[in-house]
């Protein structure tokens, strides 16, 4: 008699269970807009999702431990003028993030670690060169402040967030509209999905496809994706890639090895009612106490419920083969340098002693001088006497003077602002 052989492996049995209704979050007015995104982006501080809002588009950030009923007034980040499509948190950066819409714009946010008594309505920095609505955002894993965005005028740039500008536009690639982008583990190449059924391995840097024949698949999965789009995501940690239907109601799983036939089923966690959108924590959010190697969010109409992953253990000890060390929240490498060619893999961190997000960082924006880099409009006139370099030089500097000076007032208000919204929150903690 023949006997089946077994594969080994510590991720056969992962097994995922919903939260219990008191870790669930309540009354949250998901966005019906028509896209593909995940609407949902979680990190480990904050749960931020797209929402429904009159009058433009906006999203609700909350902080991970404010689980139960949302309050209707509670404070949501407003700003564009078209319905939010994407919002991505940046890894190196937890109180930052950045929102995509159809306004054409990108725009990127800082979150306080205190709850806001209003609307956030100003953004640190707005992104604009797209033509057309912007539907993907993502930023780089290794690089401090680079983000990517894509549009409906197929066209994907990558942007310097700390200086609002624009390092990379590779508008010649892509022949249709964009589905997906995906930067690999260093961030030195692309994929992307394209409505021309077109699979690109893109070098960002050189603008040119390094990569393009896929007519014969490594491996072979037929997926029943008659609800909607799927929503993939990849923990390179376990090698396993977590598969959601937009509008379906299971999660199916897979273990991706080296040999033959690579891709391995492991399971699929059924609920009876289909999701909206999907977050996934990063491993460093995960409790290493309770061997969780994935965290869901799952959006319904109303509501937002996490969806944890478990490899059950009998032991409390830490278990190192699953938790291997993972990208913490330093960068690698600074805009400039990847921009000169240098690649380099994440900074990684141990979660040994579990994962404590650092206390709130600011994003700075140092803008380049508009007067730098804009001609002065209108028709060209004769010189004068008042348009000699001379004068020109002279009356730059008095701009240039006048615009610092400003700047000053207005960093100044800030953090006066900032200080009284303070002082009001602990008045109102105290009250409580």
């Amino acid at each position: 008699m023949s006997r089946r052989v077994v594969r080994q492996s510590k991720f056969r049995h992962v097994f995922g269970q919903a939260a219990k209704a008191d870790q669930a979050y309540e009354d949250i007015r998901v966005s019906k807009v028509t896209w593909d995104s995940a609407f949902c982006a979680v990190n480990p501080k904050f749960l931020a999702i797209i929402v429904e809002a009159g009058g433009g588009g906006a999203f609700i950030v909350l902080p991970l431990a404010k689980t139960g009923r949302v309050d209707k007034n509670y404070p949501l980040v407003t700003g564009h003028t078209g319905p939010v499509l994407d919002i991505d948190w940046c890894p190196h950066n937890d109180n930052v993030i950045a929102s995509a819409s159809d306004d054409t714009t990108v725009m990127v946010w800082q979150i306080p670690d205190y709850t806001p008594v209003r609307n956030i309505t100003e953004p640190v920095i707005t992104l604009e060169g797209h033509s057309k609505r912007v539907g993907i955002l993502s930023w780089h894993p290794t690089a401090r402040n680079v983000l990517l965005s894509a549009g409906g005028d197929n066209v994907i740039i990558i942007w310097n967030v700390g200086t609002g500008e624009v390092l990379l536009s590779l508008d010649d690639i892509h022949p249709d509209v964009i589905h997906s982008v995906c930067w690999n583990s260093n961030g030195s190449l692309l994929a992307t999905t394209c409505k021309d059924k077109t699979l690109r391995i893109i070098d960002p840097r050189k603008s040119q496809v390094v990569a393009n024949n896929f007519e014969e698949p490594v491996a072979l999965q037929e997926m029943d994706t008659s609800n909607g789009v799927l929503l993939p995501f990849y923990d390179p940690d376990s090698s396993i890639v977590y598969l959601c239907g937009k509008g379906d109601s299971s999660i199916r799983y897979f273990e991706i090895t080296d040999e033959p036939p690579f891709v391995h089923y492991l399971n699929t966690f059924s609920s009876k009612e289909p999701q909206r959108g999907m977050g996934f924590m990063p491993k460093r959010g995960l409790d290493v106490s309770k061997c969780e190697i994935a965290r869901f969010y799952k959006l319904h109409e109303r509501k937002c419920e996490p969806i944890v992953m478990t490899v059950p253990r009998k032991s409390d000890l830490f278990q190192d083969d699953l938790y291997p060390d993972t990208p913490g929240p330093e960068p690698a490498l600074e805009a400039d340098e990847w921009l000169s060619g240098q690649d380099a893999e994440p900074v990684l961190i141990s979660l040994k002693e579990g994962y404590v997000p650092p206390k709130h960082r600011e994003l700075r924006i140092t803008k380049r001088n508009i007067l730098d880099a804009r001609p002065p409009a209108g028709p060209r006139r004769s010189q004068s006497a008042s348009d000699s370099p001379l004068s020109q030089q002279h009356t730059l500097e008095t701009l240039l003077e006048e615009m610092k000076a400003l700047r000053e007032r207005v960093q100044a208000q800030e953090e006066r602002i900032t200080a009284l919204e303070n002082m009001l929150c602990e008045l109102v903690d105290g009250t409580d």
